[in-house]
């Protein structure tokens, strides 16, 4: 198959018809000047046209072909726009605005052609240069491609007559399913009655020192979201390889001491348990990335690419300090404040929560922790929907000992944007590197 690449895409009556219903009726430039921008037209006269138009549009001017043709002439631009001529014949093919945004949108979809053209032309061109390293050419490809789709996303207004009967609906939802909650369940009982589970589009903080459990209490909502409640789950190891991940979780299933499964040291009816646990994680809808120091760039993909193969309803971080920067040369605090924005805005794209582990500064040791210890990023903090902190006395497991006694521990929820605040009772199961319920102890 031929490309037909001597002429790039292009749609000049689309073009001419948006600027034509602009002059026919200057309201209906509300429209599109939210996403139309004068780049986006192919012909050079009809760029002139744009900016002028948009010109005259913050200066709260009406736009008409007298105020247009003056704007151009003004700022010495009218022979560009193809002269007087040019401009009053924009309004002939043209007899409504009605369609302007129909119009508009066919512009921007050639534009965006364009661009892609443009964007797959020097991809090649690097591609070809030797000198280049593959990953960078790759990077560079990833945000160029991101860039160009954010920069074609539309601003959208929701009247009350649409979002009224939508949030009804929601109520009588949540009224008819009391027993439920309205996001994704943690197995944490006094949590998710807080945060009526954790919501959709929401970036979730787990923050603590190190050593007190970031990785175990995300294992356990994990665990009874994936194994339990059979939810399509995500994670996002950066530290820990996914055969120490999935054996932690049969240590949890089985209950069996994780000292016995890294030892060996096992007992018959042992194999039983975990035959059984392993059967059940088996079937478990989660999925385990385990790249470490993983790209920003990458995890953005692999997400997106999560959530559209294997349906994932929410995507675990282990931890955040452990993700790279595409831009390693900025201060750390402008990459922890970037990775931050990112994966907010992820979430936000994906409609799911996601939940990013995170530690807290040394000043924290000891103490209960606050919001202005986040490491990394006051942005954090800003960007977080929860965040919910573990406090409590770190676990010293000796050498050979299987059994640690019921640690108590506290989950601070220091920040809900849309809930309340408080501290949840907890207990650390130290020989399982559990999170349970305090009304659950088990000797």
């Amino acid at each position: 198959m031929e490309l037909k690449d001597s002429v790039p895409p292009h749609n000049m009556d689309a073009e001419q018809a948006t600027l034509g219903a602009m002059l026919l009726d200057w309201k209906s430039v509300n429209d599109v000047v939210t996403y139309l921008r004068p780049s986006n037209f192919y012909d050079q006269r009809n760029q002139v046209i744009y900016e002028s138009l948009m010109h005259l549009f913050t200066q709260g001017v009406t736009g008409d072909l007298l105020t247009l043709i003056d704007d151009l002439t003004k700022n010495g631009k009218l022979d560009q726009a193809g002269g007087a001529s040019y401009v009053s014949a924009l309004t002939n093919n043209v007899s409504t605005s009605a369609n302007i945004d129909y119009y508009a949108k066919i512009v921007l979809d050639q534009s965006t052609r364009r661009d892609l053209i443009t964007i797959s032309g020097e991809i090649k061109a690097a591609s070809f240069d030797e000198t280049r390293d593959s990953r960078k050419i790759l990077e560079e490809a990833e945000q160029k491609i991101f860039r160009l789709t954010d920069s074609n996303q539309t601003t959208q207004i929701n009247p009350m007559n649409v979002v009224v009967p939508a949030t009804i609906k929601l109520i009588d939802n949540r009224y008819k399913n009391k027993d439920t909650y309205s996001g994704i369940p943690t197995g944490i009982t006094q949590l998710d009655s807080m945060t009526s589970g954790f919501q959709n589009s929401e970036m979730v903080i787990v923050g603590a020192r190190p050593s007190m459990g970031k990785t175990a209490l995300a294992l356990s909502m994990m665990q009874h979201i994936a194994v339990e409640k059979k939810i399509p789950c995500g994670f996002f190891s950066l530290e820990m390889a996914a055969e120490q991940i999935g054996q932690r979780l049969l240590a949890q299933v089985a209950r069996i001491p994780g000292t016995k499964l890294r030892s060996g040291m096992l007992k018959s009816e042992d194999f039983k348990k975990i035959q059984d646990a392993a059967s059940r994680c088996y079937e478990a809808p989660l999925y385990i990335v385990d790249t470490p120091n993983m790209k920003l760039l990458d995890l953005r993909a692999m997400a997106r690419r999560m959530r559209a193969n294997q349906k994932v309803e929410i995507i675990f971080i282990d931890y955040i300090g452990l993700i790279t920067s595409e831009n390693e040369e900025a201060p750390v605090y402008e990459q922890q404040s970037a990775i931050s924005k990112s994966l907010k805005s992820l979430a936000r794209e994906l409609c799911i929560p996601i939940v990013v582990l995170c530690q807290v500064a040394r000043s924290a040791e000891g103490n209960e922790p606050n919001l202005a210890e986040l490491r990394g990023s006051g942005s954090i903090e800003q960007d977080a929907d929860v965040v919910i902190f573990i406090h409590g006395e770190k676990t010293r497991q000796k050498e050979g000992e299987e059994y640690n006694p019921v640690q108590d521990r506290k989950l601070i929820v220091a920040k809900q944007r849309n809930g309340p605040i408080g501290d949840v009772d907890v207990i650390f199961l130290s020989s399982y590197t559990k999170f349970e319920n305090k009304t659950k102890q088990e000797q």
